[in-house]
């Protein structure tokens, strides 16, 4: 069954995931949600949004709606014959498989409600397309550019869903106005291209998509959600120790910490941890984003590993994705370390790869890990 369409504002999605549904203006006034079919969209959106293109795309699994869904016409104007789906009850977020901007004329990407990958990557790379401060068109895809965080890879980056050559990874760094040459390469087979730019010099690194669905742990001991401010200290340590050395070290963490609220103003995320003495040792986050949900940036203090710090974040972020109707929950590991191992250990799978490359010119700028 193909998927329907919602078109909306970035900021009514995400009061709609506090809510639990989506209930726009027309349920008041027409008694329906207005959907879409894939092929109609670009109708809905010259009408309502006319030329705009920082709107999302909420991909909704027809067989998840509770109400009932009628094909009826539109509006005057619209193709003879043509009906449009429209959902007599509000649109549950749980419903959403994947939110995906709308930037016309590129053709959207619109995963299956079965499409583990698909799903993970809308989430990954959407994230950073919706909390963007400014977003440019390049071949292959889009360049995120923040300017208030030019330290973050993560935030000034090409995000490349598209297959392009290594040359053109190059050039469209150069164009973009990027701090720092870095690009994510989402396509399958995009190894081919990392390693052509590997032997340009640049780093080149594969991480693997992992899925598993979001069914609780055994019972044991739970994270708790807390403040996103009580983790600075916990995250400037992680930081420190991994970018010793640098010079201007305090401005990159303080950058690299600045950034962080972000994103919850685009995903429902919530920040969890672990503490020893009241303070907090081990952290992760959730990402809700409709049915999917993706755990980010898990840590443990040294001093404090060994202790099941991290099965207590990673159960507490399961069951939150539960309780929140998800059911696909998604992360990122880097391919060549231990965590992917630990990951597998407690059911998440493998499903694809993206990867991760970067120029080698000075180090200017650093990526989000902790």
């Amino acid at each position: 069954m193909s998927p329907l369409l919602h078109l909306c504002e970035p900021a009514a999605w995400r009061a709609a995931l506090a809510e639990g549904a989506l209930r726009p203006p027309s349920l008041d006034d027409a008694g329906f949600v207005h959907l879409s079919h894939p092929e109609q969209v670009h109708l809905p959106a010259g009408r309502l949004f006319p030329g705009r293109r920082d709107l999302v795309l909420l991909v909704v699994d027809p067989a998840r709606l509770p109400g009932p869904v009628r094909e009826e016409p539109g509006v005057p104007g619209d193709p003879a014959g043509m009906r449009f789906p429209h959902l007599y009850g509000p649109l549950p977020t749980a419903a959403v498989v994947a939110v995906v901007p709308y930037r016309p004329p590129a053709v959207p990407v619109l995963p299956r409600p079965d499409d583990a990958l698909g799903r993970a990557l809308a989430l990954s790379l959407s994230v950073r397309v919706r909390r963007a401060a400014e977003v440019r068109d390049v071949p292959g895809g889009v360049a995120v550019l923040d300017p208030r965080f030019p330290r973050s890879r993560d935030d000034n980056r090409l995000v490349l869903a598209e297959p392009v050559d290594a040359a053109t990874v190059v050039a469209g760094a150069a164009d973009a106005g990027l701090p720092h040459a870095t690009a994510t390469l989402a396509w399958p087979g995009a190894g081919g291209v990392a390693g052509e730019l590997a032997g340009r010099g640049w780093q080149a690194e594969e991480l693997v998509v992992m899925a598993r669905p979001a069914t609780p742990l055994p019972q044991g001991r739970r994270a708790e959600a807390v403040d996103q401010r009580e983790l600075h200290g916990l995250w400037e340590r992680s930081w420190r120790r991994d970018l010793a050395g640098l010079p201007d070290l305090d401005e990159v963490v303080a950058q690299l910490v600045g950034r962080e609220h972000r994103t919850d103003a685009v995903v429902a995320a919530t920040d969890l941890a672990v503490r020893e003495d009241g303070r907090p040792v081990a952290a992760g986050q959730l990402r809700v984003d409709g049915a999917t949900a993706a755990v980010e940036s898990v840590l443990t203090e040294p001093a404090a590993r060994g202790r099941g710090h991290g099965d207590a974040v990673l159960a507490a972020a399961l069951d939150r994705a539960a309780a929140a109707g998800c059911d696909l929950v998604v992360l990122e590991a880097d391919a060549g370390d231990w965590p992917r191992h630990w990951y597998a250990r407690r059911g998440f799978a493998v499903v694809g790869s993206t990867w991760e490359v970067t120029a080698q010119s000075g180090g200017a700028t650093h990526d989000s890990s902790r």
